[in-house]
């Protein structure tokens, strides 16, 4: 996929998420076989006033280009002014515009997906920051805000007409969060409607998912988020997948081993370690340990004595207690 100037390496996107995107992340799903990353979104005005946990999620190694770095604001000159100042300073491959986020922090502040509300101040905000940069301006954003304004083809027009490389949909509406099913449909529409590539965004959780995604709405990209969570596995399973090109679509793809690519116990335990060890490095034992517990808790979702794990992890209080239940885990399960 090509944005702009910028060769992605393949079809596949780690979609941004508070909290989990952070750097030792990445890096595992861009090991995988994960073409562009995104950082966790970060507030222009946070940038503007030098908050001080601004410098930690757009921080990135270079083993991670391509990677979009994400902000979310409503001040036109204000984002284009920051999109400028964190390019210069951390040089990302794209600036990604945030017209999608759906918790009400955000919302009810006139940022995220309450932009959709508004396209020609969202048209305001993209061709003020893409006409600030030298590098491609992308727009994030979902199938509508309710039921009632459902404008993602419209939204994506003005996203190309103002500047935009690139968009990345998600097909549900601010209303539906993450609930109920991904409307695939919209992707489509909004593929056939312009001439930039899109991503689809929504319940992509297996390589199958992948190449019906492809088939039914011909989008550019996939962008995989909550399903990466503790399976950054997911990416080396999609990426085999599409390039398999078999054009069948059924849960028994005859000829593909899927199970050859999920991890055995062992590369589970061996990438937990190494999870706690990295974000040990980059944030320091006491937040690192803390912050493993929901990403173990994702790791070992569904195996044997899963909610035994869980009960015990969120008491472990340091890397040497995080070393002796990932070899509970691997001997027991």
């Amino acid at each position: 996929m090509i944005i702009g100037n910028i060769d992605t390496g393949n079809d596949l996107v780690l979609g941004p998420m508070a909290g989990v995107t952070d750097m030792p992340f990445r890096k595992l799903c861009k090991r995988y076989g994960c073409g562009l990353l995104y950082t966790e979104m970060v507030s222009a005005k946070a940038v503007y006033y030098k908050n001080k946990n601004t410098a930690e999620l757009i921080k990135f190694d270079e083993v991670e280009k391509p990677i979009a770095l994400q902000i979310f604001g409503s001040e036109p000159e204000l984002m284009a002014d920051m999109a400028k100042k964190l390019y210069q300073e951390i040089g990302c491959s794209i600036i990604d515009i945030n017209m999608g986020c759906p918790v009400p922090k955000v919302v009810n502040n006139h940022e995220g997906s309450y932009l959709m509300k508004d396209e020609v101040w969202a048209g305001r905000i993209i061709e003020t920051v893409a006409n600030a940069l030298e590098i491609p301006v992308t727009v994030k954003f979902r199938k509508g805000f309710d039921k009632d304004s459902i404008n993602a083809v419209t939204f994506a027009q003005m996203c190309e007409n103002s500047g935009a490389y690139a968009i990345a949909v998600h097909g549900r509406t601010r209303e539906e969060y993450y609930g109920g099913k991904a409307d695939w449909n919209i992707l489509r529409q909004v593929k056939e409607a312009v001439k930039i590539p899109v991503i689809g965004s929504g319940d992509v959780r297996s390589g199958v998912d992948a190449l019906r995604m492809k088939a039914e709405t011909g989008v550019d990209g996939i962008m995989i988020a909550r399903a990466a969570r503790g399976n950054p596995w997911i990416f080396r399973e999609v990426k085999a997948a599409l390039e398999s090109d078999m054009g069948c679509f059924s849960n028994d793809i005859k000829g593909f081993k899927y199970e050859a690519l999920r991890p055995d116990i062992d590369e589970i335990c061996d990438v937990i370690l190494e999870h706690a060890l990295d974000e040990c490095e980059f944030k320091g034992e006491y937040t690192a340990v803390r912050e493993m517990r929901k990403h173990i808790a994702w790791y070992t979702q569904g195996m044997k004595h899963a909610c035994e794990i869980r009960r015990r992890v969120n008491g472990i209080e340091s890397m040497d207690e995080i070393r002796a239940l990932v070899e509970e885990i691997r001997n027991v399960c």
